[in-house]
């Protein structure tokens, strides 16, 4: 596996970024036109198509649902080029066609698309359910947050490891009724908030990034969404906790099926996303890490990141397609 560990790290970077590039382009026609299906189901198919050109033997253990429920891109399916032939890298892949499909409807920020990568067995299998999650930026202690732990003891700890107060400190959330305590909690105990619509991937990953302002974030949002936020702190540097949040004993015994044996565990980080990871997103609509898709007479321009956590490496990348040279399809 050493070798092909290599061979996932010096090919893989690019053609992930084609992977995102290709579900945005598609995803960004229906940019403000009403129907989030109609924008989720074309940033599906166009990824899917573009997984087939990806020189991987591939097993999409985060997806679109189980395979009764999503045509593609479901969980267990096989994609790219050695799928079915065999050989290539064995890896496991982690998908978000459209983060922010209401926000893609509706012309709002920061929809993104996005796609993980690690070795055979890197990811944690999460069911479709929710997962309480709290995550901090590089450069802190470890541990120095606990999701065990009350929010003011939370934010007062955060607060004296950057060498701040509590009133400088800005939390991110999805914005849901069910987050109505935490954030009268903070607001009392005096620390700004900053409340999102949805893309709670995005909203993680913000936490690492100093110029997004967002010092901590917490709350609970989709299980599939945090395993892709944790591969993302994995290269970019940062701290993670998530626990599932099972309804009914339907869902545990899912659960169990897909490998979890504790439905109280709490995960680390390194327990969601482990080994060797590659992160990629491109920007379906603007947001504070990337812009959104521009569209001209004959083309379009997208703004994608892309992240290893075996070097850290972090880059942009900025795509100018013309479609007059390939007007059969939006892969990249």
């Amino acid at each position: 596996m050493a070798d092909s560990s290599v061979h996932v790290d010096r090919n893989l970077a690019l053609e992930l970024v084609r992977v995102t590039e290709a579900a945005a382009l598609a995803a960004s026609r229906w940019m403000g036109r009403g129907d989030k299906n109609a924008a989720d189901g074309a940033a599906v198919e166009a990824m899917r198509k573009a997984f087939d050109t990806v020189a991987i033997s591939g097993t999409v253990v985060i997806g679109e649902g189980e395979m009764d429920e999503a045509p593609m891109l479901y969980i267990g399916e096989k994609v790219g080029i050695y799928a079915k032939a065999g050989g290539g890298p064995e890896v496991d892949i982690a998908v978000d066609p459209l983060e922010g499909t209401t926000i893609t409807a509706k012309g709002g920020p920061n929809a993104m698309a996005c796609v993980a990568l690690a070795q055979k067995g890197g990811f944690l299998h999460a069911p479709d359910i929710y997962m309480d999650k709290l995550a901090v930026g590089p450069g802190l202690p470890a541990g120095v947050v606990n999701i065990d732990a009350s929010v003011e003891e939370n934010l007062r700890e955060l607060a004296k490891a950057k060498q701040r107060s509590v009133t400088d400190l800005v939390v991110c959330l999805l914005d849901r009724d069910r987050h109505k305590e935490i954030v009268k909690r903070c607001r009392a105990a005096g620390a700004r908030i900053m409340m999102i619509p949805d893309g709670d991937v995005s909203g993680v990953v913000a936490v690492s990034q100093p110029d997004t302002g967002v010092d901590i974030y917490m709350g609970s949002g989709g299980a599939p969404e945090g395993v892709l936020a944790a591969a993302a702190l994995r290269c970019i540097g940062g701290q993670m906790q998530g626990r599932l949040l099972f309804e009914n004993e339907e869902q545990i015994a899912r659960g169990k099926e897909m490998g979890v044996t504790d439905p109280n565990h709490v995960y680390t980080l390194e327990e969601m996303a482990k080994g060797d990871v590659m992160f990629a997103a491109t920007g379906v609509t603007t947001g504070p890490m990337l812009r959104g898709v521009r569209h001209f007479g004959s083309g379009a321009v997208t703004h994608s990141i892309v992240m290893r956590s075996k070097s850290g490496t972090v880059r942009y990348v900025e795509g100018h397609h013309n479609f007059a040279l390939k007007p059969s399809a939006f892969v990249a």
